[in-house]
């Protein structure tokens, strides 16, 4: 392969804000290099709304936090989101974190840290965005609902919204170290405030 100049958008700062432009510059990217597996974050659903709209006829995949992730038995995705994104073709992957579960019981209980909860700090000087695409990249190939090896596109946000994107080869939890980051779309600069 030659040496390839991409655009990487910095945003000026990060959330929400910042969605419409983080799925636009997601599609472009998709379109100019045949990518079909789209792999969203999403909370409440807003996100993921507007992404099984932007992203129809894709393999789009919208990942949710666990349930139980805020409170037990309770899921954070609204039923009428739900219903939204499946209408337009998207599939909801809800499942345990890579980066939590069982690492962050420990943590809770024992006041330690586990070797998943030091990798997703590590992921966090990136942003909070590049640690969920890379968590959320694992669990949909777990899931089996992208395929391992086979460029995707991960998009996620620091809070609410899109503010981070990427094109990825995505691999398995137990094969995390073969997982790479081939392209980095958009995600916020972390830029000093000027004030």
């Amino acid at each position: 392969m030659n040496d390839t100049t991409i655009r990487c958008t910095y945003f000026a700062r990060s959330g929400q804000d910042n969605t419409e432009q983080a799925l636009q510059i997601a599609k472009g990217r998709a379109e100019a290099l045949g990518i079909r597996s789209i792999v969203v974050a999403t909370t409440r659903g807003h996100t993921g709304v507007r992404a099984a709209k932007v992203f129809k006829g894709y393999n789009l995949v919208i990942v949710t936090h666990s349930t139980g992730f805020k409170e037990p038995n309770y899921q954070e995705l609204t039923e009428e989101n739900r219903k939204a994104i499946e209408a337009n073709g998207g599939v909801i992957l809800t499942c345990q974190h890579t980066f939590g579960g069982v690492g962050r019981a420990v943590r809770k209980k024992l006041q330690t840290y586990e070797l998943e909860e030091i990798i997703a700090y590590t992921l966090r000087t990136f942003g909070e965005g590049m640690k969920v695409v890379c968590e959320m990249t694992l669990m949909a190939a777990d899931a089996g609902l992208i395929r391992v090896g086979e460029p995707a596109i991960a998009i996620a946000g620091t809070g609410r919204g899109a503010d981070t994107a990427v094109v990825v080869k995505p691999a398995n939890a137990q094969a995390f170290f073969d997982m790479r980051i081939m392209e980095i779309l958009c995600k916020p600069g972390f830029y000093p405030d000027e004030s």
